[in-house]
């Protein structure tokens, strides 16, 4: 029987899942926008790797919005940390650091 293609929502989460598969050790921080605005970097909610893709599947089978970042320290550096930025209705994009940014996808696609 034949494997049936991935769907996009799958096809959206793979490089996460593949990212935490590669490292058990690499933590997510999780933002939330309120109010068309982004909270302090200290705000962040902190999950493990092995929480990621099943926590990022549920909020986007209950209709929100994410992107998700895979970050570094260096261009060529392995990952060092998971961004999920969510939101409901509007969101102005994401604040920027110094990290490098490895991959990264919006849902729902634009």
């Amino acid at each position: 029987m034949a494997k049936a293609p991935p769907t996009p929502m799958e096809s959206y989460l793979a490089p996460l899942a593949k990212a935490c598969l590669k490292d058990p050790d690499l933590e997510a921080e999780v933002y939330w926008a309120a109010n068309a605005t982004w909270p302090a970097p200290d705000a962040a909610q902190i999950l493990e790797a092995e929480e990621v893709t099943f926590y990022a599947e549920g909020l986007l089978l209950e209709g929100f919005n994410m992107i998700w970042q895979i970050l570094s320290d260096a261009p060529d550096a392995p990952a060092t940390l998971i961004r999920l930025w969510l939101w409901q209705s509007d969101a102005p994009p994401p604040p920027t650091d110094a990290r490098t940014i490895l991959s990264q996808a919006k849902w729902p696609s634009p």
